[in-house]
């Protein structure tokens, strides 16, 4: 095959457990607050101390620098957004509102220092067996220009239903494909051989939600799934590298460079759309949500907002476009 070597029945199978498994505990873990902190503050405190210490040590595939910080970064997310979500005073705190934005972009700032680096490695090194060249510099640029199109950070609210959803209105499809172009890219140029789990069944679990089960929570979504599957992968690593459903990349120069350089011209598109938009509207984008006039915007927005009061004050614009 193009992008892996052969996928036997079992794999698929697996893969398609491996999803469906992620976009059920995500909607378990939003739905319900004790689900959320039983997953991502008690579970995380045990796993710490009895079980990564011995199955994400020195020589497996999880026992990298990246791993450790990925795993503790996507939950330091998850706890970031339950705070917002449940106390209301920091929903409404405009500093407050930044926090998102700040740990998306690190967490792909993370990944794009890793691309660099993986770029002059050839050979097995941290357990996996790495291709580098001119793709991961590529997808470096595009991951670099798709946490600069990070934008609409001040519209964020909580959802005015039981789960209390954080909701992102200006975060629309177009920059959730180019990321998750981008972050497929990333883990097929830096960890191929767990790319069929961790790129592409990791990427669809938050992405079919965002579009279809909660729109407007996508950054919720994803810290959720990611997080459940660092947990899993950190505990046990031989699944995506040794067990009977591994499946490894083909490892192909041409391979890889399509996948990069389909990463780098969505987001250049992307950016490039973004900049027109500031422009034609006259727009701040460390201010201003910027795609008020799209009607996902505006659908997003209205299935969520909290309703007005009585009094016909709108308590929950705060952060409206100025």
């Amino acid at each position: 095959m193009f992008l892996f070597d052969s996928i036997p029945w079992q794999s698929w199978v697996m893969w398609f457990v491996v999803l469906g498994a992620l976009i059920v505990l995500n909607e378990v873990t939003r739905r319900w607050k004790w689900a959320a902190v039983a997953f991502f503050v008690v579970l995380p405190l045990v796993l710490t101390v009895f079980v990564w210490p011995t199955t994400a040590g020195e020589g497996s595939s999880t026992g990298t620098w990246f791993h450790w910080v990925k795993v503790y970064s996507a939950l330091a997310g998850c706890l970031g957004f339950m705070l917002l979500r449940y106390v209301d005073k920091l929903s409404k705190n405009r500093w407050m509102l930044l926090f998102p934005a700040l740990i998306l972009a690190v967490n792909i700032g993370e990944a794009v220092i890793r691309d660099f680096q993986v770029a002059g490695l050839q050979g097995m090194h941290d357990g996996v067996f790495m291709v580098g060249g001119a793709w991961n510099y590529m997808n470096g640029v595009a991951g670099i220009l798709n946490a600069l199109t990070i934008c609409g950070w001040a519209g964020i609210f909580v959802s005015r239903d039981r789960s209390k959803d954080m909701i992102w209105p200006d975060m629309l499809w177009f920059w959730i494909i180019a990321y998750d172009l981008w972050n497929f890219a990333y883990v097929y140029n830096c960890v191929g051989d767990h790319a069929f789990y961790a790129g592409a069944a990791l990427l669809i679990s938050c992405t079919i939600p965002a579009f279809f089960l909660k729109k407007g929570a996508w950054l919720q979504h994803r810290a959720h799934t990611l997080a459940l599957w660092m947990m899993f992968t950190m505990a046990v690593p031989t699944f995506v590298s040794s067990s009977r459903f591994a499946v490894d990349s083909s490892h192909d120069e041409t391979a890889l460079l399509v996948v990069s350089a389909l990463s780098l011209v969505v987001n250049v598109a992307v950016a490039v759309y973004q900049v027109r938009v500031i422009v034609t509207r006259r727009l701040n984008p460390l201010r201003d949500e910027l795609f008020t006039h799209l009607r996902p915007y505006r659908e997003v927005r209205e299935a969520n907002l909290p309703l007005p009061t009585t009094t016909g004050a709108h308590q929950a614009e705060p952060f409206a476009t100025v």
